[in-house]
């Protein structure tokens, strides 16, 4: 049920009456609950002692969970840790079997913070069971009162969740069905529902083009590849130049010939299309939320298979741009897709091309799930507004390097790059890698650790976590509310 059925329905009386109960409180404020006894608020003070901050107590035949807020001066962090609260609230309901819950609050609570909760709540609304006989299924529905929150914040809650929900519904998909042409059909009809344009390149138009990345790295597959370019264009919209997003869209990734070694390192290679799945979902939402911000998409979409016509390690192959490419590591296929991709964002004229990929291990390894690398050519005054938008919606960002040293590392001795650097900056390399195709300002996003996890992971849930949609709504949005003040 989405956010926006939940206020509408608090009109029914009959249905606004539930046994559970969320309290929200000021940690600082316990006399605001004005529901409880001076011995029940002994009790929620020893709990609080003990550092709960969600606290259970049955009163009244109802059971009442009560969600203490701290007041932090670090606004970002104490909104992370609501949104991961709404998730400990969600697991505790689920829990008791509870598939609804009224929400209360205190006075001195802010929206911002009840927003958070229920947007926490909301995103652990979230189960991929396509492919289950028996499907268990668990939802939490959330009431609350329009004299709490305005209408306004939770249709944006219920547009996240649901442009979340469908990015995750992507990644989580297995190539059996998610090929590189299916997946083009399943934009197009995102783009009819949001209201943005999407146009197909196939197979026999990238070999017109010559689009030598895509057509290298999709040659060992017996499916065609697709080059997928998304536009919403608004009637008014406030840039004069396109942003233009750039996802990684290799929906299944083997390593080709460079066969990656383990089941481990290859049965969950149905994600490496989640740069491209947060770019479709990012612009879903900006589209249905009619932000006036003209955006492009490309999506260059392939599977890397060791097939027998596969590309070899030792090949040299001509780019898109006309770069010539000799291929040290067919598993280091995705920067091959992307430079394509960023040659073509040339003809767009853009303002700024923010690209996005599960591109590096070295990414990865670096800082973990907790972030994305980040680097690129923008200015001083994009990245902080990147850097704003990863804080406020704890998409996490950390900017790299791109020194000149480091373009020693691609230099090919018979050609005109190399795709695979040493072992030592592997994720900066391969920023350096695509940089050669730009000249434009650029950010590249490495989302290798935060994009896919293998465990429950708070409110961003099991498998896919759809990083990067909520920043760029944060992103495009911040920049048309600086317009309008």
């Amino acid at each position: 049920m989405s956010s926006k059925d939940i206020y509408n329905m608090l009109h029914n009386s009959n249905k606004a009456t539930k046994n559970a109960i969320l309290v929200l409180f000021s940690k600082s404020n316990l006399q605001a609950l004005t529901i409880l006894n001076n011995e029940e608020k002994k009790i929620i003070q020893s709990k609080l002692k003990e550092d709960l901050k969600i606290i259970q107590l049955q009163k009244d035949y109802k059971t009442y969970i009560f969600l203490a807020i701290d007041e932090s001066n670090n606004l970002n962090q104490q909104q992370e840790n609501l949104r991961i609260q709404g998730n400990a609230i969600y697991n505790t309901c689920k829990n008791f079997k509870e598939s609804a819950i009224q929400l209360e609050a205190t006075e001195g609570v802010n929206k911002a913070a009840i927003a958070a909760i229920l947007l926490g709540i909301e995103l652990s609304n979230y189960e991929f069971n396509k492919y289950l006989s028996k499907k268990k299924s668990y939802q939490l529905d959330v009431f609350i009162s329009s004299t709490i929150i305005d209408k306004n914040t939770i249709e944006e809650i219920n547009l996240l969740s649901e442009s979340v929900h469908l990015t995750k519904d992507l990644v989580n998909e297995p190539v059996s069905y998610l090929t590189a042409t299916q997946y083009a059909k399943d934009i197009q009809q995102l783009g009819k529902n949001a209201g943005f344009k999407v146009t197909v390149w196939n197979q026999k138009k990238i070999e017109q083009e010559k689009m030598g990345g895509l057509i290298a790295v999709n040659r060992g597959s017996s499916a065609p590849a697709a080059f997928i370019i998304l536009e919403y264009k608004p009637t008014k919209s406030i840039n004069k130049k396109p942003l233009v997003l750039v996802g990684k869209g290799v929906v299944y990734d083997t390593g080709g010939l460079s066969l990656k070694p383990t089941k481990n390192s290859m049965d969950m290679m149905k994600c490496d299309m989640a740069g491209s799945a947060a770019v479709v979902g990012a612009m879903f939402a900006i589209a249905k939320a009619k932000l006036p911000y003209h955006i492009i998409g490309l999506i260059p979409a392939v599977e890397n298979r060791p097939g027998y016509e596969a590309t070899c390690p030792g090949d040299i192959i001509t780019m898109y741009s006309g770069t010539t490419v000799e291929v040290m590591d067919t598993d280091a296929e995705g920067r091959l897709i992307l430079a394509d991709a960023l040659h073509y964002a040339k003809r767009l004229k853009p303002e700024l091309v923010l690209d996005f990929a599960t591109l590096t291990g070295s990414a990865m390894r670096a800082i973990g799930k907790e972030a994305s690398v980040i680097m690129g050519t923008a200015d001083d005054n994009t990245k902080k507004e990147i850097t704003d938008a990863a804080n406020a919606t704890g998409e996490r960002v950390v900017e790299f390097p791109l020194w000149e040293e480091y373009a020693e590392y691609m230099k090919s001795d018979i050609a005109d790059l190399k795709n695979l650097g040493p072992v030592d900056a592997g994720s900066i390399t391969a920023g350096k890698f695509l940089e050669h195709f730009t000249d434009y300002p650029w950010m590249h996003f490495d989302i290798a650790g935060p994009a896919y996890v293998s465990g429950a992971y708070n409110y961003r849930g099991k498998w896919a976590t759809a990083y990067g949609v909520r920043l760029l709504f944060k992103f495009v949005q911040n920049k048309c509310e600086h317009v309008n003040r």
